[in-house]
């Protein structure tokens, strides 16, 4: 490594098109957006079942961090990270070392028992970078950690042009791994109740994270007969996701957890409302427009009747579309781009000291 390298650790699957995830998009435009900026960067993709790695995942990562020089600046994702403070603190004492937490790893069902592992590899880092300010606030208060260290470097939109969307209103989009995290079960009992109205729903994300979760969506779709309005697409991205977007009317989030939700401003970026859960770092992420207009509707998690009932409003109120058409098309004129995420990163990454013990 160079004294300007930057050493980027991402899971192995970082550029897998049949496993998107929004912490692997923001990994890649990272790295793309810091050497683009004129930094060097080393990227490490590790291979693995991470947060929960078998051995030969263990040994790889460890063999990686041991080659790098004392001192390197490395940052590294907190899905590779949290889940091994045996082989990661060790490390970083000789490390000028960084990490980026997309999701705290007890915040997805079932790996509470990753809490601890994950609060020693936070503390051992000589700086914790956060999605939204959120996230931040969530990981100093959840952690206990100096909030001196801990810093939100939220994720950058690319340009994008307007959607075209159906002529109507009825074209919904939900963009989102099909996992209990998503909420996609609240989201079928709220179009459930609003069958009678004219609408169809395309879910667009991963279907292997979690099979028996899938397996429960599809037979709930079929208790309610929706199967041919509501279409489990699997996983789109490049051009197939563009023209999802570009035919949507709306984009629907029904997340029980979220530190950003970088679909909703991906939506946005096309002048595309959104409805969604007003949970953890998702209003952030809709924001307002110049006059202060919220470009969507917000419902509380884990409510279907709540949500069924701000869909029903954008169904049946042409003047309420119309007025978040207008804001979501102003909204999208205040997006930062990905320049912006890697110039307030390599800021982070230039205070980082070696964490002396």
């Amino acid at each position: 490594m160079t004294g300007h390298e930057i050493c980027v650790v991402v899971p192995g699957d970082i550029d897998d098109t049949g496993a998107p995830s929004g912490g692997n998009r923001y990994d890649r435009r990272l790295c793309d957006g810091l050497a683009a900026s004129g930094r060097p960067v080393r990227e490490v993709a590790v291979p693995g079942t991470w947060p929960r790695p078998d051995e030969p995942a263990r040994t790889g990562l460890a063999r990686a961090l041991a080659a790098l020089p004392d001192d390197a600046v490395v940052l590294m994702d907190g899905l590779v990270a949290c889940g091994v403070p045996g082989i990661v603190v060790p490390e970083a004492r000789r490390l000028r070392l960084a990490v980026l937490v997309h999701l705290p790893l007890a915040d997805e069902p079932g790996q509470a028992d990753l809490n601890a592992g994950e609060r020693t590899v936070l503390e051992a880092a000589g700086a914790v970078v956060a999605t939204s300010p959120w996230a931040k606030d969530h990981l100093i208060a959840h952690h206990g950690l100096d909030p001196s260290r801990v810093h939100a470097v939220v994720p950058g939109t690319d340009p994008a042009p307007l959607a075209s969307g159906s002529g109507g209103a009825g074209r919904l989009l939900c963009v989102a791994s099909v996992t209990p995290r998503k909420g996609h079960d609240v989201l079928v009992e709220a179009l459930a109740a609003i069958a009678h109205l004219p609408w169809d729903c395309e879910c667009a994300g991963p279907l292997d994270r979690d099979p028996g979760h899938v397996g429960n969506l599809h037979r709930l779709i079929g208790r309610h007969r929706l199967g041919g309005r509501i279409d489990l697409r699997g996983p789109l991205t490049g051009k197939r996701l563009d023209d999802a977007y570009a035919a949507a009317d709306l984009l629907v989030l029904s997340s029980r957890a979220e530190t950003f939700g970088m679909v909703v401003t991906e939506a946005l970026a096309r002048g595309v409302p959104v409805v969604a859960t007003s949970v953890d770092g998702v209003p952030d992420a809709l924001g307002w427009d110049p006059t202060g207009a919220v470009p969507g509707l917000l419902v509380p998690p884990d409510d279907s009747a709540a949500l069924a009932a701000a869909l029903r409003r954008w169904l049946t109120d042409p003047a309420l579309r119309g007025r978040l058409r207008a804001a979501a098309r102003l909204r999208r004129g205040m997006l930062p781009g990905w320049d912006d995420t890697a110039r307030r990163m390599a800021t982070v990454l230039s205070r980082l000291r070696r964490e002396e013990r």
